[in-house]
């Protein structure tokens, strides 16, 4: 199977908070101290109440702002990727032939399937993100996700 995309931000969103726990819990505690704060202000404590409220805007735009700047300064963000993809490795290479990456299925610590990708993940907190706008038809996800289940067993839960 030949899979072809262009890695996205988004991409890269889905594979941290796949593989990092706290990346997951970052948008509910800037919601709850944004929640601490409204009532600081209700309650009459006006400055702290707002300085809680920027702190949690702050808070909760980190990881979106992290990851953008880590994709615009990655060398090879945003070039076309190509994947061959075989019943015990996914060969992914960059379309201008400046990086090739050679991921063995057998190897992987597990998978995670999200709303928009597949996030292979190969230990440590790295990992591989394969959106599903790679693929060509819903038969080809399906099958990929055959593979994933006959080499690595189901999916891990986020």
């Amino acid at each position: 199977m030949r899979l072809r995309w262009t890695p996205e931000p988004g991409d890269w969103s889905d594979g941290i908070r796949a593989t990092l726990p706290f990346a997951r819990w970052v948008p509910w505690f800037a919601g709850a101290f944004g929640v601490f704060s409204v009532v600081l202000v209700v309650v009459g404590q006006v400055w702290p109440g707002v300085f809680g409220l920027v702190c949690a805007v702050v808070i909760g735009s980190l990881p979106t702002v992290a990851v953008r700047r880590s994709f615009r300064r990655d060398p090879i963000a945003g070039r076309e990727v190509t994947a061959e993809v075989s019943s015990g490795a996914v060969r992914m290479m960059a379309a201008d032939g400046t990086a090739c990456s050679d991921v063995v299925l057998g190897e992987l610590t597990g998978w995670v399937e999200t709303e928009r990708s597949f996030v292979l993940r190969t230990g440590g907190g790295s990992f591989h993100p394969v959106p599903g706008r790679a693929f060509a038809s819903v038969e080809d996800i399906d099958r990929f996700r055959e593979i994933l289940e006959e080499e690595l067993g189901p999916a891990q839960r986020t």
